[in-house]
């Protein structure tokens, strides 16, 4: 079993860390929360909807709620594309916004992540490490979602880098109101970042509760 016998909440506007070494289940249980990997029972709950329940076009629907930010910045953007076709595609996905409105919130979700708007033009590999992961939050945050998946965002970054982008999403988290499910196995990060934290070992969670008490 990747995952068995886990559970845990999330209040709106905290971030809940899980940590554990590397094959103890802390990705399955971030992908299986927005069924990127389908579990095989349980429940996850968002705003008291039954993810698990939900039908294709009432989980297309949800994913708005419920974003995900992974580890590797490069493999998760689109070499051929331009920044801001990136950044707007989850708007286009849902049919949000088109024309000038759309391209203004794009650029807004630049700004957002402290990017220049010139780099809109830019494609992935004009960019540093943590310039990447910054436009994989603008993309994340398009939606406007409840609930942000990072599933070690940080770990591919440099120190210097890793607290730039953990600052960033501490304010995004201030001031949007976001959950926060950050999934790491750096000590430092996680008192960083989090209000509870979750230890995984083997699938299970063996220790929860607050930052300082952890």
């Amino acid at each position: 079993h990747a995952v068995e016998d886990v559970s845990f909440s999330i209040k709106k506007g905290q971030t809940l860390s899980l940590v554990g070494e590397s094959g103890c289940g802390k990705s399955s249980c971030g992908r299986s929360l927005l069924r990127l990997v389908e579990p095989q029972s349980g429940e996850v709950r968002l705003d008291g909807a039954d993810v698990m329940k939900l039908n294709e076009e009432e989980l297309r629907q949800a994913r708005k709620d419920m974003q995900m930010v992974f580890q590797d910045p490069f493999a998760s953007l689109n070499p051929q594309m331009q920044l801001a076709n990136q950044v707007s595609e989850p708007i286009e996905n849902y049919g949000l916004l088109t024309g000038d409105a759309k391209m203004d919130r794009v650029a807004g979700l630049f700004d957002r992540v402290e990017l220049p708007r010139s780099f809109m033009r830019r494609f992935p590999h004009e960019l540093s490490g943590g310039q990447r992961q910054r436009i994989a939050i603008a993309r994340a945050l398009a939606l406007n979602p409840k609930l942000i998946v990072a599933d070690e965002a940080v770990s591919a970054l440099d120190v210097s880098v890793q607290a730039q982008v953990l600052n960033l999403l501490m304010e995004l988290q201030a001031e949007l109101g976001i959950s926060l499910l950050f999934i790491s196995h750096d000590m430092a990060v996680v008192e960083r970042v989090s209000h509870t934290v979750g230890v995984m070992y083997l699938g299970r969670i063996v220790e929860m509760g607050p930052r300082r008490e952890i």
